[in-house]
């Protein structure tokens, strides 16, 4: 598969960063942004009302493969990335062997490169099996030709202080970041699947209290600080959290967050249906939290949205709600939910979308092949949506191979209508491009 196509002229875009422009793409690259632009020879896309950002980059995504590809694979995950604005994902370890290894890194990464739809860069075990004892091949796979600079036991947490403090002190040598899923299980355990409060005590559901996350944030912090290191909290769900980054971040400690779509937008209460759709961990948490998360994401104390996409097979997932695997489809509808909860409604402009999705993220993986904005000689990873429409969301139409997808039946704001990957487009009005 070529990497890029021929040359490109997107006319007509509000190109975020300039304004109304087109873009011209050249030999997998931006040649040129400016108005009237012409050039011979080159494929003409009408983009008038469209918004042109750079490639979106997903920090927090589970493809599966290998070992469960009965619910996605490296090219279903990549197709679903491509059709959410995607040119860039980072997938979690928690395949089966688990992503502990140098040879394991590198096969992730071979398989996204034969799929060729989006970049796909494996994140590395923080631990041996993800199983919280021993530190996985740290150094072997930053060095390996997978380049691995994120670490992750996502699902499980270190919640062992020593190991993540060695785990951290590991990772500064080559300038990598350990990604927290911060659970103490003292506190919540694996059986907990409901925040805790009223309605899980109506329910009888075991409560998922929102100290259990905010206890490991505020430990990692003091971690990052003690040793110099970086620390990046996955899938930031409470109020709490966001009073500890903001406190870490005055005093200047290097930690970054993310925060999902599901936590941006859909309350608790949703869980009073027992639909296990609704089963996610951390889980979905009350209005107050979903506030506290939206305004620290607009003010920059959540550094960026990450989907964390979850992709299940239907006998995982369709169990009574105690017993469903946790998990949630994110990817095709993310920038849908950021632009209907925070760029309608004020909170953010595009320019934040585009730092919040594609420029943050890429800096916090140390991945300069992306991220670098809609600039003459970035590579041409550009994503063009629509805000005008609306559309509801029908999960038989997802390119991911599951359907455990918390949006379907909801009406979100916007839709992604085409993903440049250096210049060739990967996704178009609903297709996958081959």
């Amino acid at each position: 598969m070529s990497d890029h196509a021929g040359p490109v002229l997107i006319t007509g875009a509000d190109v975020v960063g300039t304004g109304a422009a087109d873009i011209l793409v050249r030999d997998g690259a931006i040649a040129e942004i400016g108005t009237n632009l012409d050039a011979a020879g080159a494929t003409r896309v009408d983009a008038d009302g469209l918004v042109a950002l750079p490639g979106l980059v997903d920090l927090h995504t589970h493809l599966r493969e290998p070992g469960r590809e009965d619910a996605e694979t490296i090219a279903t995950g990549s197709a679903a990335a491509a059709a959410g604005g995607f040119t860039s994902v980072f997938a979690m370890a928690n395949t089966n062997p688990v992503t502990d290894t140098a040879e394991a890194a590198e096969r992730i990464a071979e398989l996204g490169e034969r799929v060729g739809l989006v970049d796909v860069h494996p994140i590395g075990a923080v631990t041996k099996n993800l199983a919280g004892e021993e530190l996985a091949e740290l150094g072997l796979m930053a060095r390996s030709r997978a380049a691995v600079r994120v670490f992750s036991d996502d699902g499980k947490c270190v919640h062992d202080s020593r190991l993540m403090r060695r785990a951290l002190e590991y990772v500064k040598a080559f300038d990598g970041v350990v990604s927290q899923h911060a659970q103490d299980p003292n506190l919540a355990d694996g059986q907990a699947c409901c925040h805790e409060g009223e309605i899980s005590g109506r329910l009888g559901l075991p409560g998922w209290p929102g100290v259990a996350e905010e206890v490991i944030v505020a430990r990692d912090v003091m971690l990052a600080r003690h040793t110099g290191s970086r620390v990046h909290v996955a899938h930031a769900s409470t109020a709490g959290t966001v009073e500890v980054l903001r406190w870490a971040k005055s005093l200047g400690i290097a930690v970054t967050a993310e925060a999902t779509p599901h936590h941006l937008m859909l309350p608790t209460d949703l869980v009073e249906s027992y639909d296990p759709v609704y089963k996610v961990n951390p889980p979905l948490r009350p209005s107050e939290d979903i506030e506290a998360v939206r305004e620290a994401l607009a003010d920059g104390t959540i550094d960026i949205v990450a989907t964390d996409h979850a992709p299940h097979a239907r006998h995982d997932k369709e169990h009574a709600f105690a017993d469903a695997v946790f998990g949630m489809l994110g990817l095709e509808q993310a920038l849908a939910v950021v632009h209907t909860t925070m760029v309608a409604t004020g909170r953010m402009t595009w320019q934040q979308v585009a730092d919040a999705m594609s420029t943050k993220p890429a800096a916090i993986a140390r991945l300069g092949s992306h991220g670098q904005g809609l600039v003459a000689g970035a590579p041409a990873n550009i994503t063009l949506f629509d805000p005008s429409v609306t559309v509801t969301v029908n999960k038989d139409d997802s390119k991911s191979l599951s359907r455990n997808n918390p949006w379907h039946g909801r009406t979100l704001e916007g839709a992604v209508v085409s993903t440049y990957l250096r210049g060739r487009r990967t996704f178009h009005d609903g297709e996958v491009q081959q």
